[in-house]
């Protein structure tokens, strides 16, 4: 190669490092190389001869992939390249082992394998996750490993939007990652302008390939016309081709077939000669090939890279014999070259774009359509076919063409490619479709911008409900509606959500289409930051699923709505958690009501979630949130759905009291809501929380911090309310913060919202007891009165962490025995509850409160259980608080030996299942402490390891042990009712 030593050399080195790295043990050893320079300056030649110095090496995985100009807009392309055969060629274990539980998304996205019966669409940050794993299974299966892509440029936005992002973590693999591209914004197509920023940012070791020099130049002109060529004529031969090696080769061609003497005298001609050479019309390259040549070179064109042979052969309406002559001359002209596997390429990509924009508009058109036929015939599917089929003559209403691309449409979406999708039913429109369906077409486009384009989908199922239109099937217009509404809702429009719902449902006449309706404008109301009537609306919701019969799914979603809205209420816990129960088959989703479906959405089972989680049934919330992670994984949706999946764990973890999973699982939610949105309605709710578990690990400042940053501070969100209260959080940061002015501005703003709607429980909006805290030095009757309140609301809901934290809150306003005796209740309930942090803040709070009446050897056991629970939360601002304590008593910092405390059902100890077993059956902790000889009080805290392990409260702790629920005896129950 001329002029290229510096870029060998850097290749070489690269290569070298990355396999003596690893050959060292290394694995975080990969890098990144870029070569850029215009058309024809030498980078695919450059990268012929990387992949040639990578495979020379032992052991080393060389993947290669090209884009291509006709084929940017065909979904992974250039992916399937590059890793289609390397999985392929994986022995079946080894693939199992590398594709793990992405099977089902990487496998269809990357052609090996058809999507499943059934299978839904896949987001496209699901295939993304799904090829991050993929990539690091395999990566050091096949280490060294060389990845090339040329003509970056023209890769599919699909390939390119994992490839801009896998490039920055290439460092962490051993794989050392080559790109080729043209800088230049104009040889980059519109659709990927956004990844050209990217390719360009990214860190790398960049080459920018310049011209030749004239030494090469002579040396390539006389290598080619002999040594006889004259300075001069070589001088103005470089002058002309600008140092270009594509020019060279192509002027040189050109002087060699018109035999031009290389002498000074002829160097004028060498202008004339090469605008033949590089600006290659559609007469000049008739001229050269003929109409028959021509035609094979037009369907080559077509068909892009790696072009199969009998493909062409077709497309063209060429025989065999007429092909293979083709082909003869299209090598000898230099257009084409065979490939190892047989198929043709390309000598250059301007070399095909040229010819194929030398054809005429009508030829082009045609010639795709029949592309689009033979593509088909030849068994590779709609998927390969609809490229085609798109860039079809539009404005003949044929029918047959309508239904492929709406198949197509369907398939791209199963492979994560929902812009490919579009594209097809965008142009189903234009042929266009009959009158009937056209709306049909319409509501497929919305829907298929459903994961990835939010105001495309408004505004294409706007059009499909539009009553100028003809109408759309019942079934789809009450699924369009609710579609409309859901993707309104997302994007913070809950009250337009819940108004189209309810405007539809009243022209609705189908009964299940106007109650699923019905039903979504009560959840999107439940979900708005504030309406005008939600009592009134509450009771509507109360009347309906009074009115319900059956066990179809649309009647277990208004129940699970009805036990959400009597959750927020705070009405009986036994009543909301009744309806949920109801609502669940066997403990888990019932058909028609799962994480994935369509009919309903995620907010359904995540009412339900939640209303587990806010009424002491954490175990079962988990589950369910278990099973949300694993099925949006499954599926490929990696966005907000996900995103919430995690938020609803980290939720459930932090109610639980395990700390440091909570803030794991929240700041993958918080992490995921950065990557889709800025301040999306999950954003606030995982900043919330995760600055709520900030504080419980006594991290005040990281969580002000936090808040500050993700501008967790009034307004909130304009329109969606966040989980849990957002004002009550905030206050409870203020209060933390010992800024009591303001946090009682915020908390008595934020109740007075509250009671209006109604909303009194005390665990999702505790602002009442936060209140007290904040006014109790400037106002203490009202304080009391305040913290009276949320004991009284807590009471009246009935879970034993929502009255033992009131209490707990209530203590911080009162001294002396009155302190000390609502938190020896609080401690009573809060050991009956699965709210592990909250007992150990009780617990330490009432050893400081007996401390300060004189009670020490209460306070030192107390704060001694308190450490060890705080410790197994991960409240270490906890733990040095109740050391603090003990230290001013001179008393150790530590029990001697510490308890297990790990929160699994297999960690019970035989004496914990015993009291389990008993208190499932109903027996009162007094009588159990009888029967087994041994003091109330260490039969108290088995029974609060049993209910934190079990992830339950009392009711749900059968369930939650796997034991037969409330088979009393009914010897005891004459004991009890004496």
């Amino acid at each position: 190669m001329h002029d290229r030593d510096s870029e060998l050399r850097s290749v070489e080195a690269a290569v070298d490092q990355l396999c003596r790295g690893f050959a060292a043990g290394g694995t975080e050893i990969g890098d990144l190389l870029t070569f850029s320079g215009r058309p024809g300056i030498g980078k695919t030649s450059l990268l012929h001869e990387v992949r040639r110095l990578a495979k020379l090496r032992d052991g080393a995985t060389v993947l290669f992939a090209r884009g291509g100009e006709r084929q940017f807009k065909d979904p992974y392309h250039v992916l399937r390249q590059l890793l289609q055969p390397v999985l392929s060629d994986l022995p079946p274990d080894v693939f199992a082992q590398v594709m793990g539980t992405w099977e089902e998304v990487v496998g269809p996205a990357m052609g090996l394998k058809q999507p499943k019966a059934g299978a839904r669409r896949l987001d496209p940050q699901g295939v993304r996750d799904g090829l991050d794993y993929v990539l690091t299974q395999l990566a050091p299966r096949r280490a060294p490993m060389v990845m090339i892509v040329d003509d970056l440029h023209w890769a599919d936005g699909e390939s390119l939007s994992w490839l801009t992002k896998f490039a920055i973590r290439s460092s962490e693999l051993p794989v050392l990652l080559v790109f080729a591209f043209r800088e230049d914004e104009s040889d980059w197509p519109t659709e990927t302008q956004e990844f050209r920023r990217a390719v360009l940012g990214l860190k790398a070791r960049r080459h920018e390939l310049n011209r030749l020099n004239l030494s090469s130049v002579t040396d390539m002109i006389r290598a080619e016309l002999g040594d006889k060529a004259e300075e001069a004529f070589c001088y103005e031969f470089w002058n002309v081709v600008n140092g270009n090696p594509f020019e060279v080769i192509a002027l040189l061609d050109q002087v060699r077939d018109q035999e031009l003497e290389p002498v000074e005298e002829n160097s004028r001609q060498l202008r004339e000669l090469a605008v033949d050479a590089t600006g290659m019309t559609l007469k000049s390259w008739l001229d050269r090939l003929g109409a028959s040549t021509l035609r094979y070179a037009w369907a080559c064109a077509m068909l892009g890279t790696d072009i199969r042979v009998d493909l062409a052969t077709r497309i063209s309406t060429q025989s065999t014999e007429g092909a293979r002559e083709s082909i003869k001359q299209l090598r000898k002209q230099r257009v084409l070259t065979q490939t190892p596997n047989g198929n043709l390429e390309f000598v250059h990509p301007l070399i095909a774009s040229s010819i194929y924009n030398t054809m005429p508009d009508a030829t082009r058109l045609g010639m795709h359509g029949i592309a689009a036929a033979e593509i088909e015939n030849a068994g590779l599917g709609l998927l390969a076919a609809s490229r085609h089929l798109v860039e079809t003559h539009s404005g003949e209403g044929d029918d047959r063409i309508v239904k492929k691309l709406r198949r197509a449409a369907i398939e791209h979406q199963l492979i994560g490619a929902p812009e490919a999708a579009q594209r097809c039913l965008h142009r189903a429109l234009n042929e266009p479709p009959a009158d009937e369906i056209k709306a049909e077409v319409m509501y497929e486009l919305g829907c298929s911008a459903l994961l990835t384009d939010p105001v495309a989908t408004v505004n294409q199922l706007k059009l499909a409900l539009d009553p100028d239109e003809l109408p759309l099937r019942p079934e789809l217009r009450v699924d369009a509606t609710f579609r409309l509404s859901e993707v309104l809702a997302h994007a913070g429009e809950l009250g337009e959500a819940a108004l189209v719902c309810q405007r539809e449902a009243e022209q609705t006449v189908d009964p299940a289409g106007r109650q699923r309706l019905q039903a979504a404008s009560f959840m999107w109301h439940a979900f708005r930051k504030s309406e005008e009537d939600g009592p009134g609306r509450s009771a509507r919701l109360g009347e309906m699923c009074r009115s319900l019969n059956g066990k179809e799914a649309s009647a277990r979603a208004v129940l699970a709505m009805r036990a959400w809205d009597l959750t927020l209420r705070g009405a009986p816990s036994a009543e909301a958690l009744a309806l949920a129960d109801e609502v669940l088959d066997g403990g888990r989703l019932p058909k028609g009501l799962g994480w994935t479906d369509t009919t309903w959405g995620f907010e359904l089972p995540s009412m339900l979630c939640l209303t587990y989680i806010y009424n002491d049934r954490i175990a079962q919330a988990e589950r369910l949130a278990a099973d949300a992670i694993i099925q949006f994984e499954v599926a490929g949706w990696s966005g907000a759905h996900r995103g919430f999946a995690y938020f609803l764990m980290g939720l459930a973890r932090f109610r639980r009291g395990l700390l440091a999973e909570a803030e794991d699982f929240l700041r993958r939610a918080h992490r995921i809501s950065e990557r889709i949105g800025d301040m999306l309605p999950l954003a606030w709710d995982a900043v919330g929380v995760l600055v709520d578990t900030l504080l419980a690990r006594g991290r005040i400042d990281e969580a002000w911090q936090l808040a500050n940053d993700s501008g967790f501070h009034p307004p909130y969100h304009a329109t969606a309310m966040v989980l849990p209260d957002a004002a009550s959080l905030y206050g409870k940061l203020l209060v933390a913060k010992t800024r009591n002015a303001g946090a009682a501005a915020a908390l008595t703003e934020a109740g007075s919202q509250l009671e209006i709607r109604g909303w009194r429980n005390t665990v999702w909006a505790p602002w009442a007891g936060h209140l007290a805290i904040a006014i109790a030095g400037d106002e203490p009757e009202r304080a009391r009165e305040y913290a009276q309140k949320a004991v009284h609301d807590a009471r009246a809901f009935g879970t034993a962490s929502a009255i033992g934290s009131a209490l707990r809150l209530y203590a911080r306003i009162e001294h002396g025995r009155q302190a000390v005796e609502l938190l020896e209740e609080a401690v009573a309930y809060l050991g009956q509850s699965p709210a592990g942090y909250e007992h150990a803040v009780a617990l330490v709070d009432l050893g400081a409160a007996l401390r300060r009446v004189g009670r020490l050897d209460d306070a030192q056991e107390c704060l001694y259980q308190g450490i060890e629970l705080a410790q197994h939360c991960s409240a270490e601002g906890l733990v040095d608080r109740a050391r603090q304590e003990l230290a001013n008593y001179g008393l150790r910092p530590n029990r001697v030996g510490l308890r297990d405390f790990r929160d699994t059902l297999e960690t019970l100890s035989s004496s914990e299942w015993e009291v389990a077993k008993r208190a499932v059956q109903g027996v009162p902790p007094q009588r159990i402490a009888d029967e087994l000889g041994v003091p109330i009080g260490i039969v108290n805290r088995r029974l609060a390891a049993v209910y934190r392990k079990a992830g339950s409260g009392p009711d749900g702790l059968a369930s939650a042990l796997g034991l037969p629920p409330q088979q009393r005896d009914l010897g005891r129950l004459g004991d009890l009712n004496d």
